[in-house]
């Protein structure tokens, strides 16, 4: 046998091993995979679940954390019709220049201004036999649409952090040109400490509860294994509109009284303990 058959004989050999190696590492991953695949479908029946035959109790609890609004909202803005764009925007702007500045000297941050709206609209009427129309459609068929000016609205929306600040903000805004304000709502900056505090009172009081019922029952309490948390935040707001149509700079109005009241925040949950 000269070299070249062994040669051949060998990479024969190689060959045969190298598949045999190959094919029994592709038989371990696919028996690996179904293992992992079956394990996930088993446990996917669990998922939110505890284990059945698992004896239970399930308590709830409520957390009220009353606390005063520290932040205040509120939007306005200047409406104004002339018979051309260029009028309109720049009486508009010239009233919102000089609300914004104004407001700024109270000590209200730049940071908490924001203008949230800017519209410009054509205004139309329908004329015709003497009659001017507003409506469509008219009672005359010769009607015509005409073109008599433009409306320009912007509209600022402004965060006050002093409650104090909220009635002389809105003078401020309405003696100065603003004729509608559209809204004020109420809030806490930092809310999430009191949902905390909300949600502890809320877990100490169920858990009283489990105490007490797991002694009527003369069963022990295991632990945990089911939890909810819900609640929310109670805000007091007053209706939009408020002070609709005042202001436009003509007449100086008295400062408002705006009364903030109180808030609650409050948290709701359930807890599932085992029992044996």
């Amino acid at each position: 046998m000269d070299n070249q058959d062994i040669f051949k004989k060998e990479y024969k050999f190689s060959g045969t091993f190298f598949k045999g190696v190959v094919g029994l590492f592709l038989v371990s991953l696919i028996f690996l995979v179904v293992v992992i695949a079956v394990n996930q479908i088993k446990g996917s029946r669990y998922i939110g679940k505890y284990p059945e035959g698992q004896n239970t109790i399930t308590v709830e609890g409520t957390g009220k954390i009353y606390a005063k609004p520290d932040l205040a909202v509120t939007s306005f803005s200047v409406q104004i019709e002339q018979k051309t764009v260029a009028g309109a925007m720049d009486e508009n702007a010239k009233k919102m220049n000089a609300i914004i500045e104004a407001i700024k000297k109270t000590g209200i941050n730049e940071k908490d201004i924001k203008t949230t709206n800017f519209y410009v609209y054509p205004r139309y009427e329908w004329r015709g036999s003497g009659v001017v129309c507003l409506a469509f459609p008219c009672p005359s068929p010769d009607q015509t649409r005409v073109l008599v000016g433009y409306e320009v609205t912007q509209t600022l929306e402004v965060k006050i952090r002093d409650m104090a600040k909220i009635g002389d903000t809105i003078k401020i805004a309405t003696d100065l040109g603003a004729n509608q304000i559209n809204d004020v709502s109420f809030t806490i900056d930092n809310v999430d400490e009191l949902k905390n505090q909300a949600r502890a009172e809320a877990i100490k009081q169920a858990r009283e509860k489990a105490k007490d019922l797991a002694s009527q029952l003369n069963v022990r309490l295991i632990g945990v294994v089911g939890f909810q948390d819900g609640g929310g935040i109670g805000i007091p707001r007053m209706a939009e509109g408020y002070a609709m149509g005042i202001g436009g700079g003509e007449d100086k109005s008295e400062t408002p009284q705006i009364e903030t009241g109180e808030s609650v925040i409050e948290s709701n949950v359930s807890i599932i303990y085992e029992i044996n």
